[in-house]
């Protein structure tokens, strides 16, 4: 992303976001303003109704948002610049020491408010994170994730049901291609035979996650890695208290490779009990048992993406997503999710470096235990302008 450097006339806010009272730091200090703003109208076909206006689904592609509202038109138009971000840097050198700090927002995700009048959303933090030499504590991309893998799509995420997707807060140790974080834990269980969402946020052991970072002298990348986690879940339910944990664990592995100009991107990742990590969460990390246990969920998911570059400036991914449960639908019931697909197409244009136009044609399905299934049908025309 290009960036434009700040003057050093703006010394007050750098010292606020530093945190810093020593003006002399400002010699050794870079700071940097970024983002991009970008532009969708979005023609979507939901096979079984369109969510309300505002949904989530409206925004993005979210797997097990996509079943519809029985009752409403199949068709609908969106038109938002919510995508658009803007983010912050600064990186100061301490006598040897490298210390840098930083913050990105937009407007993803919200509900409040609405396109009758006005379309304000309220700005949301991305990332807020500070690095020292090799450490880095805060929020940003989980270990377990290698963002830099997402194919080039205009959808938001690109590949939803296919790859790890989560930001959070951690804490990270990165030594030479090897990283180490403890990150925060989260377990999302279904009751047995079904029902709603448990979210439980009593469990005091992070996540701990390893990855391995790998470039070759042909240009290609690889990341591969690993998560261990607790679930845990106290609450209770009617008459009864559960109070019951387990274990999860997964294994990612992700890479870009140069062919020629293109590049072909993928993910595989296969867990039991991931939940959150896969899929926006279209999948709990377990479910319970008659007896108030966790049983942890098997899945896998994965996409493949081939990027193909007419020329200088016109370019084409071709994107294929899904992913799996292995449900044991004596326990969660029929009515749990089952799998989720989609495919993307798109041709982007870029007459200048940071001028992008797009058209891109995408289709997912997810289905549930019982055969009920949803699908979407969408077409996205995006404007986009890196600053």
């Amino acid at each position: 992303m290009k960036q434009a450097k700040l003057s050093l006339l703006y010394s007050a806010t750098l010292l606020a976001f530093m945190g810093s009272a020593n003006a002399a730091s400002l010699k050794n200090t870079d700071v940097e303003f970024g983002g991009y703003i970008k532009a969708d109208v979005m023609f979507s076909d939901y096979g079984n109704g369109a969510p309300d206006s505002g949904d989530l689904s409206r925004q993005f592609y979210v797997p097990g948002t996509i079943y519809g509202k029985e009752g409403n038109g199949n068709q609908v138009v969106d038109f938002q610049a919510r995508e658009t971000r803007f983010n912050f840097k600064a990186a100061t050198d301490l006598d040897g020491h490298s210390l840098s700090g930083f913050i990105e927002l937009d407007f993803m995700t919200h509900t409040d408010g609405n396109e009758r009048v006005s379309n304000s959303y309220s700005p949301r933090i991305r990332h807020a994170y500070v690095s020292y030499d090799n450490w880095t504590v805060g929020q940003t991309w989980t270990t377990f994730q290698n963002p830099a893998a997402l194919p080039e799509n205009l959808d938001f995420v690109g590949a939803a049901d296919g790859t790890p997707f989560v930001r959070q807060s951690l804490l990270r140790y990165t030594h030479g291609n090897f990283q180490f974080a403890i990150e925060n834990p989260e377990t999302t269980v279904t009751p047995n035979q079904g029902g709603a969402r448990i979210t439980s946020g009593n469990g005091v052991v992070p996540d701990v996650v390893a990855r391995y970072n790998l470039k070759t002298d042909g240009g290609a990348s690889f990341s591969f890695a690993g998560i261990a986690r607790q679930l845990n879940l106290e609450t209770k339910i009617g008459a009864t208290q559960i109070d019951s944990s387990s274990f999860g664990y997964g294994a990612s592995v992700a890479g870009i490779i140069p062919i020629g100009k293109d590049d072909l991107r993928f993910t595989a990742t296969y867990g039991d009990g991931l939940g959150r990590y896969m899929a926006l969460n279209y999948i709990n990390a377990g479910v319970l048992d008659a007896n108030g246990d966790i049983e942890s969920i098997r899945t896998f998911g994965g996409f493949v993406s081939y990027r193909h570059w007419w020329n200088e400036q016109w370019r084409t991914s071709v994107t294929f997503s899904g992913m799996q449960a292995d449900n044991d639908v004596a326990l969660t019931g029929t009515g749990v999710n089952k799998d989720a697909y989609s495919g993307y197409i798109n041709l982007l244009y870029s007459p200048s470096k940071p001028l992008t136009f797009g058209v891109e044609y995408m289709y997912a399905q997810n289905s549930k235990e019982n055969g009920d299934d949803g699908d979407l049908s969408r077409i996205i025309f995006s404007a986009k302008y890196v600053l």
